[in-house]
């Protein structure tokens, strides 16, 4: 295994397990980054189920940072015509930055608490 695939799993593991011991019932916020598109789901882990899904192929717009503020904005309106409000974030192994911190700064103005 190379030295940036063992940078990036470790900073997966290390992320998700801050997520799970700070869930407390609330479901997750999940990011997918590829190299063209982002995707985020809602997971209640409880049940196992996906709350909420939403895909930049859906919501194509601008640059890859504006869409994946888009992503984050239908995230947050679904989520809240579901009846959620409170999510923990869950980005994976990518850093806060770029395309990530726009699409969680966009789902926090669109009314979630995270």
């Amino acid at each position: 295994m190379s030295v940036a695939n063992q940078t990036m799993l470790r900073r997966k593991l290390r992320n998700r397990r801050k997520v799970v011991t700070a869930a407390s019932g609330r479901p997750r916020l999940s990011i997918y980054r590829s190299s063209k598109h982002i995707y985020a789901q809602l997971i209640d882990d409880a049940s196992g189920t996906t709350i909420a899904q939403v895909g930049s192929k859906a919501v194509k717009t601008g640059t890859k940072t504006d869409s994946a503020a888009a992503v984050g904005r239908a995230l947050a309106a679904a989520a809240l015509e579901k009846g959620v409000k409170q999510v923990v974030f869950d980005r994976g192994q990518y850093k806060y930055h770029g395309r990530v911190k726009a699409l969680a700064e966009a789902a926090r103005e669109g009314g979630l608490d995270f």
